[in-house]
């Protein structure tokens, strides 16, 4: 492994997907990708007594379907790595409590998914592992209790609130040749632009997008011609063009090839879901199912994926800060 420019993670030796697996709740697949995901759920509460172990019940699926797809047993993983939106992210750690594998739990918001991915393929070019299990997850229900209104409250939401992913997604990394490759991956920095809007994620979020993006165009020395996609992870439509905009004023035109998961998820013209997609589930399902699929059928070749998240928490919207973002962006290329 070697850095390139200032944030950039070039994994040289190799670092492969071995499989990939992804669980969503019903509306999810009632969605624009409806049909892609490994396993769906009927119910909001996932066969579970309440909203948090249906969340648990969606990453333990994810999880599973992963092992079975690449053969693996848990006692073949190396290393877990994964996160959520709870507080001290209890559905990661009570997973990790299951699989009783060595665990870095990690938060970074609705970034977590290309985090633990990043690291997990850190992990298996510099050899300290063999086989790495990367997860997130979010579930609607469990965050509008932490950190909006509880379903059952009713409040009314502006058109700038998002609505978080129901789901969890996994991925199996390793440095067996396959045929997607984990080619770099770029670390956010926390970027701040003043916002306190807590239904407004987009505005928020979309410069720290922004800046991860143009730093690993610089770093890589690339330019949005070198993708075939570049996807943000859940700036929705609020945020989304205004990352574009940012984007093309530092000298790079992401016209025609970007997207974000949160607009990919949702049929918005005929859900109720505001602007869109959001939550650590939005970018682990749309990347760990859509586009790898899309990818296998040649689709795309290379695709930048990157992934956003609000570093907030209830207590600091109550005190009137503003809201900390970051976003950490994974390049993945087809073999």
């Amino acid at each position: 492994m070697g850095l390139i420019g200032k944030q950039t993670w070039d994994f040289t030796n190799g670092v492969y997907v071995q499989s990939s697996g992804t669980a969503v709740g019903p509306r999810e697949n009632l969605g624009l990708l409806k049909g892609t995901y490994d396993y769906a759920y009927e119910d909001l509460h996932c066969n579970e007594d309440n909203w948090e172990l249906a969340e648990r019940a969606l990453l333990r699926n994810a999880i599973s379907t992963t092992l079975k797809k690449a053969n693996k047993n848990v006692e073949d993983i190396d290393v877990f790595l994964a996160g959520d939106l709870l507080n001290q992210n209890v559905t990661a750690n009570f997973i990790a409590r299951e699989l009783q594998l060595p665990f870095l739990c990690m938060f970074g918001a609705c970034s977590t998914s290309m985090e633990t991915a990043a690291l997990g393929a850190q992990l298996i070019d510099s050899g300290y592992a063999k086989l790495a299990l990367a997860g997130t997850s979010s579930h609607n229900a469990t965050a509008e209790r932490q950190y909006r209104y509880p379903t059952e409250y009713g409040g009314q939401k502006p058109d700038s609130a998002t609505f978080t992913v129901t789901g969890a997604g996994s991925i199996l990394l390793s440095s067996k040749k396959s045929r997607i490759k984990v080619k770099c991956a770029t670390i956010g920095t926390v970027q701040d632009l003043g916002l306190k809007n807590p239904f407004d994620m987009g505005s928020a979020m979309a410069p720290a997008a922004a800046y991860t993006i143009v730093q690993h165009f610089k770093d890589t020395n690339t330019t949005p011609d070198d993708y075939d996609l570049i996807v943000t992870g859940d700036l929705s439509a609020v945020g989304a063009p205004i990352c574009e905009q940012l984007v093309k004023e530092e000298g790079y035109d992401m016209s025609g090839k970007y997207n974000d998961c949160g607009l990919l998820i949702y049929d918005r013209d005929n859900q109720e879901v505001f602007a869109g997609g959001s939550g650590c589930a939005c970018s682990a399902v749309v990347t760990y199912s859509h586009l790898f699929q899309e990818m296998k059928k040649g689709t795309y070749k290379k695709i930048l994926v990157a992934a956003t998240g609000a570093l907030l928490s209830p207590t600091m919207i109550q005190q009137k800060e503003s809201i900390p973002t970051i976003s950490h962006a994974v390049v993945f290329e087809s073999c």
